[in-house]
């Protein structure tokens, strides 16, 4: 089955959409990349979701507007995948939509909100979409996240020692073999809200790492951003911009008089670096293979080895798997195990009762035709 997979994280810049041939072989899944494109949100639409995400107020007309662009520009993505990279012969479409809250009280997830209507994939393209993975697994009493840890365990089944898939996008997650995984906190969340801070809105990220770089360390901030609770939590835990934002960040500067763009930013990257490495160290990897945004900054890259220290730190690229296009291939696999039926969540990494099937499912143009279910779920991702 080809499969387009659409994915925007909590950076919430651009449409990612790749497109995989994922066929059952055996107890393998077997995944030949086709390739990946990336359309950028509007500059006007990139505004109205800042100004509608937490902390700030909405309204439901500005939801509703937002539904509706996002669920376009999800479309325009899937439409131009579906031409480029498959020549038009996509079978399915699998869209994550655009996180705009995920609601999280006493450790338990409650509810989760993505936006970007479907019907306009589905409409633009012609093809069935899968939507609406994460209120699936919240519903059987899991964290809802983070939804691509079943991929991992999948794709590093059989890799000597402890290796770790680490997600260094606005939130860092990882997945341990185990089945353990689980949020980590920011990864460029603080670094993004800082760059655009201090600039002014002229910077949207910290580009190429060179802010952090040409920064110092302030402890005292950073001692102070790391008596945050959630990172003492037990997991499975999730978190996000509910939690880690402008506001956050402006808080936790009061009393400390000027710091400048380059220190603050210095520390929120050692915050990152700090946190991923404690988190890899709790659960005893050997190695750790990364991939996201945050694999593009060298600054990030560099001190998270230097925390880790023995622990060789690599990116999927290194093993097959584009690391700017793999949370779009993990949703690609997860559309396709929800259209052969399948559960796609591992209870022990999510915290649920038990797998779920996940998504909703909205019709092609022809109908909704749904291959025969499979037998049962596969044990191990295979690059082809």
């Amino acid at each position: 089955m080809r499969v387009i997979g659409l994915m925007s994280g909590t950076s919430y810049d651009a449409v990612d959409a790749a497109a995989a041939d994922l066929s059952l072989v055996g107890d393998s899944l077997v995944l030949r990349p086709l390739g990946m494109i990336s359309e950028r949100y509007d500059e006007e639409l990139r505004e109205a979701l800042a100004a509608a995400l937490p902390p700030a107020a909405t309204s439901l007309a500005q939801v509703c507007r937002l539904d509706t662009r996002i669920g376009q520009a999800f479309a325009a993505a899937a439409a131009r995948a579906n031409r480029e990279l498959c020549d038009e012969r996509a079978e399915l479409v699998a869209s994550h939509g655009q996180t705009v809250f995920h609601w999280v009280d006493g450790g338990r997830a409650h509810g989760t909100l993505q936006l970007g209507q479907p019907a306009w994939i589905a409409e633009a393209t012609g093809l069935p979409v899968v939507a609406d993975f994460r209120p699936r697994d919240i519903a059987a009493g899991g964290q809802g996240a983070p939804l691509v840890s079943l991929v991992d365990l999948l794709w590093l089944r059989g890799r000597p020692g402890t290796p770790v898939a680490l997600n260094l996008g606005g939130i860092a997650n990882l997945t341990a073999p185990d089945g353990t995984a689980f949020d980590t906190g920011p990864a460029c969340a603080l670094v993004d809200a800082a760059a655009r801070g201090f600039s002014g809105g002229r910077l949207a990220y910290d580009v190429d790492g060179a802010l952090a770089a040409a920064g110092t360390v302030h402890e005292p901030l950073l001692r102070r951003l790391l008596d945050e609770p959630y990172y003492a939590l037990p997991a499975p835990k999730t978190t996000g911009k509910e939690l880690f934002h402008l506001g956050y960040l402006q808080d936790a500067l009061a009393g400390f008089g000027w710091l400048t763009a380059e220190d603050v930013v210095a520390t929120l990257t050692r915050l990152t670096a700090r946190t991923v490495a404690d988190a890899v160290r709790s659960v005893g990897a050997t190695e750790v293979i990364a991939s996201g945004g945050g694999t593009r900054n060298p600054t990030l890259m560099g001190m998270l080895a230097a925390e880790l220290p023995g622990v060789p730190l690599r990116t999927s690229d290194e093993l097959g798997l584009p690391s700017q296009a793999k949370e779009a291939y993990a949703f690609a696999v997860l559309g396709f195990l929800t259209a052969h039926g399948l559960p796609a969540t591992e209870p022990t990494s999510t915290g649920a009762r038990r797998p779920s099937v996940l998504g909703s499912l909205t019709p092609g143009r022809g109908g909704l035709r749904l291959p025969p279910p499979a037998a049962r779920r596969p044990v191990r991702l295979v690059l082809e």
